[in-house]
């Protein structure tokens, strides 16, 4: 069989799959992310066990490992975005990735020296972002407009493949507890982002903006009331997303007696829907305004928790699951592409780095601030709380898009002018 044979063999299946059609285009970056999220899947997985049974890390110590880990990403993450700008998305990708990839052997060294331990958390974190920022900017430099929310959909599928072989390929060189073999094989494995990309990631996309004297300080960026409204959008929506990650399966476990075992299977219906169904529910809802697609998908996340405040069945669990994929499929495509759509184009990779800030934020305080809630009000305030959180993140979302493309969506040349024209429409 021919290697034009292979391509199209395996086209087919993806399509059959996923339901729906990659760029080509996008097979450099695909490639990247791919091998990114499994080297992130092998470390990440792992290392509160690391920290905790090597380091002799507490649980307030490991806390804020991780909480300076979520703030060197958000701070790594606008300066690839906005250092891309100024030299090329591929040197960043490059640089991201190298270090992301030295930095594990930095863990076989520190021996059990804590903070040096947790301190290397952060870097890794940091370096990480650097890449994966320069990632996403690349992506509107190599397809048209109308394909940045599909484009968007793609990578995150291919991520999902990757943070689910992650764990498994982690855990089989963890064997009788080998951590060095551990973090040896992640480092190994972190090259390939870096060499995929210095053979196959262009120097220039084909809507590559020209790079113009003007480039997005930070100043700059803080003072954009649409792109501010919509961070804001996107803080709150994080909160509730995180919280289905960390405080929901606490909340089964501990106050609806669900087994921890039970509740591996239920989380497996995210990947499973996300492969199956995301590519399928951004081509089917293109044509639906950004602004109503948004809202709803922020509701379809924090509203169904609303329901485990009555009863924990699976079936029920089940179902809160299921609605809340769907609006995560809807939201994170969605959101990214709008970035890129309401950022300057020369000052792209700045304004969608600043963005990644808001994952940071959710992963800072949603443990932090839920579990606060739960212990003082129990399980019922808590989910008032996210769902509160989800209806602010909804109309934070509905009218930040409405201030940029108009009551439609339909925007086009500059953004206050098409959202001008729009109103005045109506």
């Amino acid at each position: 069989m021919h290697t034009a044979d292979v391509i199209e063999l395996v086209g087919r299946i993806q399509r059959r799959v996923m339901g729906g059609r990659i760029d080509r285009a996008l097979a450099p970056i695909l490639g990247v992310a791919f091998a990114g999220s499994v080297t992130g899947g092998m470390i990440w997985s792992f290392v509160g066990i690391w920290a905790i049974e090597r380091l002799g890390a507490s649980n307030f110590q490991l806390a804020a490992g991780f909480t300076a880990a979520a703030v060197t990403g958000a701070i790594g993450g606008y300066i690839g975005g906005a250092l891309s700008d100024r030299v090329g998305r591929k040197p960043l990708i490059l640089f991201g990735w190298s270090m992301n990839a030295t930095t594990p052997l930095g863990l076989l060294l520190v021996g059990d020296h804590l903070w040096a331990g947790l301190g290397l958390l952060a870097t890794l974190s940091l370096f990480a972002s650097v890449g994966h920022a320069a990632d996403q900017a690349l992506i509107p430099d190599i397809l048209p407009p109308e394909r940045h929310e599909a484009g968007y959909a793609s990578v995150r599928v291919i991520q999902n493949f990757g943070v689910v072989l992650g764990p498994p390929i982690g855990a089989l060189f963890l064997l009788g507890e080998n951590w060095d073999r551990l973090f040896v094989a992640a480092a190994l494995v972190g090259f390939l982002p870096f060499l995929l990309a210095l053979k196959f990631i262009p120097r220039r996309g084909r809507y590559t903006p020209e790079r113009g004297e003007e480039h997005a300080s930070w100043w700059r960026i803080v003072r954009d009331p649409i792109f501010l409204l919509f961070f804001v959008s996107g803080m709150f929506s994080t909160l509730v997303y995180v919280a289905y990650e960390t405080v929901l399966p606490i909340s089964l476990v501990d106050t609806h007696g669900i087994a921890p075992s039970t509740w591996g299977f239920l989380v497996a219906l995210n990947p499973l829907m996300v492969t199956l169904f995301q590519l399928r529910i951004t081509a089917r809802v293109a044509s639906v305004p950004a602004s109503l697609k948004l809202a709803t998908a922020i509701l379809l996340m924090g509203l169904p928790f609303l329901a485990l405040i009555w009863t924990g069945a699976l079936a029920v669990v089940a179902v809160v699951i299921v609605v809340f994929v769907v609006g995560e499929m809807l939201w994170i495509p969605t959101s990214q592409a709008v970035v890129a759509r309401i950022a300057p184009p020369e000052s792209r990779g700045a304004y969608i780095g600043a963005f990644g800030g808001t994952w940071a934020i959710g992963w800072a305080l949603t443990p932090t601030v839920g579990l606060l809630v739960r212990g003082s009000a129990g399980d019922a305030a808590m989910w008032v709380m996210f769902a509160a959180l989800a209806v602010v993140g909804s109309v934070t979302a509905f009218v930040a898009c409405t201030r940029a493309f108009g009551l439609t969506g339909a925007a086009e040349g500059e953004l206050e002018d098409a959202a001008t024209a729009e109103v005045a429409a109506v």
